[in-house]
């Protein structure tokens, strides 16, 4: 019985799965990024915003609600301070997130956030946020992660709730650098 022909089936398999990640790897994550920036869609946040003297609008408010989850392999608390706060567009704004290491070994976060709707996403900008960070705990520690952000007066008249979420993810593996530091 002749095996080239199966063996040649699971080198093109073989082949064919090695290409599949690794379109999946570094091809797909631009190609969403701009689809994302094309369309609107995705949630994204951009990073620090520099703050203009356009003024606060006073005339309107919008409720802006916060909302924590970990990803699935991080045993870490994480929560909002507060679950939602009304602004008026053009104001800095001040809030927290509490987080605490529940495990008996130092470890580093990193949060990923998300704006919905998403048309809003563009007009909700970070001043100052622990996600431009990583955010190494000691065993037992706990921090208050700060938050400052605006909505911008060009925030559509329609949107009048934004829902602002982050995931947090256990990078401890690839960050040893900032363990280094929490020591």
């Amino acid at each position: 019985m002749d095996n080239k022909p199966n063996r040649s089936l699971l080198v093109k398999l073989l082949g064919g799965a090695v290409c599949m990640f690794l379109f999946a790897m570094f091809v797909m994550p631009p190609l969403y990024d701009m689809f994302c920036e094309v369309t609107g869609i995705g949630g994204k946040t951009g990073g620090p915003y520099e703050v203009t003297e356009a003024g606060v609008d006073v005339s309107r408010t919008v409720k802006v609600q916060f909302v924590a989850t970990n990803n699935a392999a991080m045993p870490w608390q994480f929560s909002p301070k507060v679950y939602e706060v009304e602004v008026h567009p053009g104001e800095p704004t001040e809030v927290a997130f509490y987080a605490k290491n529940r495990t008996h070994r130092d470890m580093v976060a990193q949060a990923i956030p998300n704006v919905t709707p998403f048309n809003a996403a563009e007009y909700f900008h970070k001043t100052e946020c622990f996600c431009f960070n990583q955010q190494p705990l000691k065993a037992g520690e706990e921090a208050d992660l700060p938050l400052v952000f605006i909505v911008d007066r060009d925030l559509p008249k329609a949107v009048t709730t934004i829902t602002l979420s982050y995931t947090l993810f256990d990078i401890t593996s690839r960050a040893g650098d900032s363990l280094a530091q929490a020591n």
